[in-house]
């Protein structure tokens, strides 16, 4: 018998979101008005060195940033771990929980390898995990979390009986379900590729994986992945084909840019929220760039495509969705997958004061009516492939298929921001204002490796 619990509130409000509301606003009141309190805000684990700072030369140990429990930039510590201790993924049970990797060490399984990271990409959901609000980071890891996606860098262990086609030493690039922010990681092999000829650093390689599968996913829920013209793919037989892309010049809508040019969508309308970001937009390949800074965006939308869209990119929230569904064209399809709108932007922490404002656009979030979307022929999908755990072939597929794109030279990197591994706070400052391009990778060694 398939029973629904109901989910216990406070006050109407899941207690999760309340506690993640207190956690910050205790960090912005002791960061504010008693900073020499903030260290008692700094949990530590098991596996940490407590005195990592002497010990942080030795290559052997592995260093990564912590977030021991929600709340502002003092929440990111690098910490360095004691021997033998790696970073882990939720989806790798059969080794350890996430975080880390037993404390007296582990036997490496068939199906996964040990990885020196040596990039990282920085998310904007690092930000809201560290804020306490990213749902599957709370559901699968909980608190202390090592947060991040993206891995690239060389197999430094392979198992006893190593079946893949991976040996120590390989370049590899790759996702992990969160871990990524160290420098060494255990990751399933189906998770992982060899980094291409074509790519020449490992900053470059971190900047692909996370938001290249995202883009992909969005394509193939809108119905323009797998198969082109002549390969069966349903949507391509509609006469509309535009696409409106929002944030069409950040991580995720560079590859949404490119992608859709690869499966012959158009025309691809980007949408950008800086002057600043035009050219690159139409570097990408977007046949018209909408600078919603400068122009009103859902008039120059209309010029752009008449009749509408057949498909149009959404990460922004409650600032665009309404609008956005009423944008498509019948058949349309809204794809959901970021509500950036919803947070605030460029916020170190979330004083009382962001929560009230971010409460009040949660309850104008709009709604959509089954009935409206019948008689209008209209679709919205929402995904997270953070959720993906047991989806592992469906997403290798997608990798296979950006792997081949990168080969032969269709997808390129988008414009990289190197950071190092203890500035990670001003990566998190940066992502969060919205004014980045591309993608903000940290490398973990002071040096850049390539």
């Amino acid at each position: 018998m398939v029973t629904n619990k109901q989910r216990w509130t406070i006050l109407g409000q899941d207690p999760e979101i309340l506690l993640a509301a207190l956690a910050n606003i205790l960090s912005w009141f002791v960061v504010t008005f008693c900073p020499r309190f903030l260290p008692y805000l700094l949990p530590s684990s098991p596996e940490e060195e407590q005195d990592g700072d002497a010990i942080s030369i030795d290559a052997t140990r592995t260093r990564c940033i912590s977030i021991g429990r929600p709340g502002g930039m003092e929440q990111l510590r690098l910490v360095t771990l004691k021997k033998d201790i790696c970073t882990i993924g939720y989806n790798v049970k059969h080794v350890s929980p996430a975080p880390y990797t037993p404390a007296d060490g582990f036997e490496l399984p068939e199906d996964c390898v040990v990885v020196k990271n040596l990039a990282f990409s920085v998310n904007y959901a690092d930000c809201t995990i560290r804020w306490g609000l990213y749902e599957s980071a709370k559901k699968f890891v909980g608190y202390p979390i090592v947060p991040g996606f993206d891995v690239a860098g060389t197999i430094e262990r392979v198992p006893k009986n190593n079946n893949s086609n991976f040996k120590v030493g390989d370049r590899v690039f790759g996702c992990t379900l969160f871990g990524a922010y160290s420098s060494r990681v255990v990751i399933p092999t189906i998770q992982l590729r060899k980094i291409p000829d074509c790519i020449d650093s490992f900053s470059k390689a971190a900047s692909f994986p996370a938001v290249s599968l995202t883009a992909l996913y969005a394509l193939h829920l809108a119905g323009y992945f797998p198969g082109g013209f002549d390969e069966g793919a349903s949507r391509h037989k509609f006469k509309n084909k535009s696409i409106l892309i929002h944030s069409a010049a950040g991580g995720v809508g560079s590859f949404l840019v490119q992608m859709s040019k690869i499966l012959g969508l158009g025309p691809i309308v980007g949408v950008v929220g800086r002057s600043s970001k035009v050219d690159e937009a139409y570097r990408l390949g977007c046949d018209v760039v909408i600078d919603k800074s400068t122009e009103n965006l859902w008039s120059a939308a209309t010029k752009a495509s008449p009749d509408g869209f057949s498909t149009i990119m959404d990460a922004n929230g409650v600032s665009t969705l309404k609008e956005s569904y009423n944008s498509l064209a019948p058949s349309g399809r809204l794809m959901v997958f970021g509500f950036h709108s919803n947070l605030p932007l460029g916020q170190a922490m979330l004083n009382p004061l962001e929560w009230i404002k971010m409460a009040r656009k949660q309850s104008n979030m709009p709604k959509f009516d089954a009935m409206d979307l019948t008689v209008s022929n209209k679709s919205v999908l929402g995904f997270n492939l953070s959720f993906f755990a047991e989806e592992r072939e469906v997403l290798s597929d997608m990798f296979d298929k950006i792997l081949e794109w990168i080969s032969n030279e269709k997808l390129e990197c988008p414009n990289v921001v190197e950071m190092e591994m203890k500035n990670i706070a001003l990566a998190h400052e940066f992502i969060s204002s919205g004014k980045s391009i591309g993608k903000i990778v940290v490398t973990t060694e002071p040096t850049n490796s390539s």
